[in-house]
C-alpha cells in the first residue's frame, strides 16, 4: 500500500504544505492579541524560544512518525507498534482534528461574510460600539453563518478530493507566496499610519516586568497551537514526504516560515491598533471587530482605501483558514482511505457531512442554540476548549513519549539523520534526544496544567 501513496514533490513542496498546515487564524487571529494581553515584545522573545526548543522537536516526533511509517495516524500506530494500546492515539488524532475542523470552518466562514462585505458594502460605520454590534448580530444570525460554513468546507472538499499533488500541493504553491505577499503589503500600509510608531514599539521594545508563570505557558501554548501540533496533521503530511527527504530540514524550514507569517501579522495588525487608539489586549474580537473599525476609519477619510485594503486583508485570512483546514480534513480522508478502503471521493463526502453537522451545531450556538451547554460551554466553546486545551496537549504529550520512550533510538536517529548522510543532523541529534526525552514532556505537562486551571 504504501507504494500506492502519492508524495509531495519535493522538499520545497513539502515544506510549503507543513507551513500551509501551520500558518493559519492561529497566526493571524490568536498570535496578535496574545501579544496584546500578555506583554508584547517580552511574550514574543519566550514565544521564539518556545518555538524552537520545544515545538520543534514536538514537531520533528510526528513527522518522524508518519516518515516512518508512510502511513496516516491510526495506519502509523499499527505498523509500529501492533497489538497494543498505542492505536487509541491513532484515533484520537483522526478524532481531534475533524472536531478542531467542525467550528474551525465556522471561523473560515465568518472571514467569507466579512470578505463578501468587504466586496459590497464595505465598513461605514465610524463607532467602535456600531461595529462590535454587527459583528455580535452576524454570528447570532442562523442562515447566513451557516451559508458561509457551507462554503468553506466546500472549498476544503474539492482541494482534498483533488489528490495529494494535484489538489493540496498545487494550492499550497499558489497559496502560501500568495499569503507572504498580502501580509506584507497589509504591513507595510500599517507602518505608514499616523501613529503606529507606539505599535512597533509594544512589539519590538520587552517589559518583562509582564512575564508571569501564566504568560509564560501561554506563550509555550501558543506556539504549540500555532504548529497544529497534537492533532495528526504533521504525521499525515511527513507520510507523503519521499524517504530520501532531510526531515530536519523541512521540519527548521516549516517553523522558520510559520515564525516569520507570525511575526509579519504582528507588525500588519499592531501598529493599525495603536494608530486607532485602540486597546491592544482587545482579545479574540480583534479581527473581526476591531480591525473593521480601524477600516471604518479609513473609510471615512479615504473610502477606496479603506475596500482595498479590507478585501486585501479578508483574502489573506480566508487563504490562511483553507490552508490549515485542508490539513485537518486530509487527515480523516487519509484515515477513510487507508483503513477503511473508501475510494478519495468517498471519504471527502463522508468527511464533510459529519464536520458539516457539528460545525452547524457550532454556529447555531451564538443564535438559537446560545441556551444550549456542556459542562457550561455553548457547542462552540466546548470544542474550542476540549481540542485546544486538552485534546491536542495530550496528544502531543503521548506522540514525544511514543517517540522518545517507545520507538527504538536507533530508528529515530535513522530518520533523523536521513540514514546517516546528513552531518549536521549527527552533530545535533544528542540535544534533539534530551529535548524530546525530558524537556518536552515537562513542558506539555505545564501547558496541560495552565489549561486546565484556566
Amino acid at each position: 500500500m504504501a507504494a500506492q501513496r502519492e508524495h509531495f514533490g519535493g522538499r520545497f513542496t513539502a515544506i510549503l504544505a507543513l507551513a500551509g498546515s501551520a500558518i493559519g487564524l492561529g497566526n493571524i487571529w490568536r498570535f496578535p492579541y496574545m501579544v496584546g494581553q500578555t506583554g508584547g515584545a517580552a511574550f514574543i522573545i519566550i514565544y521564539l524560544a518556545a518555538c524552537l526548543l520545544l515545538s520543534l522537536p514536538i514537531f520533528l516526533a510526528e513527522a518522524i512518525v508518519g516518515h516512518n511509517t508512510h502511513s496516516g495516524t491510526y495506519g502509523a500506530m499499527e505498523k509500529l507498534a501492533p497489538g497494543t494500546k498505542w492505536k487509541w492515539l491513532g484515533l484520537l488524532t483522526v478524532v481531534t482534528p475533524l472536531v478542531i475542523l467542525s467550528y474551525y470552518s465556522v471561523v473560515g466562514g465568518w472571514s467569507i461574510g466579512y470578505l463578501w462585505q468587504s466586496f459590497t458594502a464595505g465598513f461605514r460605520d465610524n463607532e467602535i460600539g456600531a461595529v462590535s454590534s454587527a459583528y455580535a448580530n452576524f454570528i447570532a444570525a442562523p442562515w447566513r453563518p451557516l451559508l458561509f460554513h457551507t462554503l468553506f468546507l466546500l472549498g476544503c472538499a474539492v482541494i482534498v478530493s483533488a489528490g495529494v499533488k494535484s489538489g493540496i500541493e498545487k494550492f499550497n504553491k499558489i497559496t502560501m507566496p500568495l499569503l507572504f505577499v498580502l501580509i506584507v503589503v497589509i504591513m507595510v500600509y500599517s507602518l505608514s499610519l499616523p501613529g503606529s510608531a507606539a505599535g512597533v514599539a509594544y512589539l519590538l521594545k520587552p517589559d518583562f516586568s509582564r512575564i508571569t508563570p501564566s504568560a509564560i505557558a501561554a506563550a509555550m501554548g501558543q506556539s504549540f497551537f500555532s504548529l497544529s501540533l497534537g492533532a495528526g496533521t504533521i504525521l499525515t503530511y511527513a507520510s507523503y514526504i519521499r524517504k530520501d527527504e532531510n526531515i530536519l530540514a523541512t521540519g527548521l524550514g516549516t517553523v522558520a516560515f510559520d515564525l516569520l507569517f507570525a511575526l509579519i501579522a504582528g507588525f500588519a495588525i499592531m501598529p493599525a491598533v495603536f494608530a486607532a487608539g485602540i486597546e491592544p489586549g482587545a482579545g479574540p474580537g480583534l479581527i473581526f471587530e476591531t480591525l473593521p473599525f480601524i477600516f471604518a476609519k479609513m473609510g471615512a477619510a479615504v473610502p477606496w482605501v479603506s475596500s482595498v485594503v479590507a478585501v486585501l486583508f479578508f483574502v489573506t485570512i480566508v487563504a490562511a483558514a483553507l490552508t490549515s483546514a485542508i490539513s485537518m480534513y486530509e487527515v480523516g480522508v487519509a484515515f477513510l482511505v487507508e483503513q477503511r478502503g473508501l475510494s478519495r471521493h468517498k471519504a471527502v463526502v463522508l468527511i464533510f457531512l459529519g464536520t458539516w453537522t457539528l460545525g452547524a451545531l457550532c454556529s447555531l450556538s451564538f443564535g438559537p442554540l446560545a441556551d444550549t451547554k456542556i459542562f457550561g460551554q455553548t457547542i462552540f466553546g466546548f470544542c474550542d476548549l476540549l481540542t485546544s486545551n486538552f485534546l491536542m496537549t495530550f496528544g502531543g504529550l503521548l506522540f514525544v513519549l511514543f517517540v522518545g520512550w517507545k520507538m527504538p533510538k536507533a530508528v529515530v536517529r535513522d530518520e533523523f539523520t536521513a540514514g546517516g548522510t546528513e552531518p549536521f543532523n549527527k552533530a545535533i541529534f544528542g540535544a534533539f534526544w534530551f529535548l524530546l526525552r525530558y524537556v518536552a514532556p515537562i513542558a506539555i505537562v505545564v501547558i496541560f496544567i495552565t489549561n486546565f486551571l484556566a
